[in-house]
């Protein structure tokens, strides 16, 4: 993957931003840049990283994503929020994550017998 940089008021636009309420994930998507280095300039830029918080409508809707075999990382792009924070609501919330954090198998047992 290419690196991008960020020009001095592309950060100032992202803190302003986040500090404003976009999610890391939604000022990665913007920017065209990864989660991590979003949360690398808003820590340099002494702003404190919030923890994602699920509402009840939300974690409903990661678990429907989740158990119709999106994987962590799709579910958290789609509910803005990243894939460990996914994890930590849906495994509060009583569902068993997949072992790997890959896929099910879309291959039925009697097609691979």
């Amino acid at each position: 993957m290419a690196q991008t940089l960020l020009r001095p008021e592309q950060v100032d636009d992202l803190v302003a931003q986040y500090r404003k309420g976009a999610t890391l994930v939604e000022l990665a998507s913007i920017f065209g840049v990864n989660r991590r280095t979003v949360a690398t300039h808003i820590t340099r830029r002494e702003v404190t990283i919030r923890r994602g918080r699920f509402d009840s409508s939300r974690i409903h809707e990661a678990a429907d994503l989740y158990l119709s075999g999106l994987t962590l990382v799709e579910v958290g792009v789609k509910v803005g929020a990243g894939p460990q924070a996914v994890r930590r609501a849906l495994a509060s919330h009583g569902v068993v994550i997949r072992p790997g954090g890959g896929r099910r198998s879309r291959i039925t047992a009697s097609a691979a017998g």
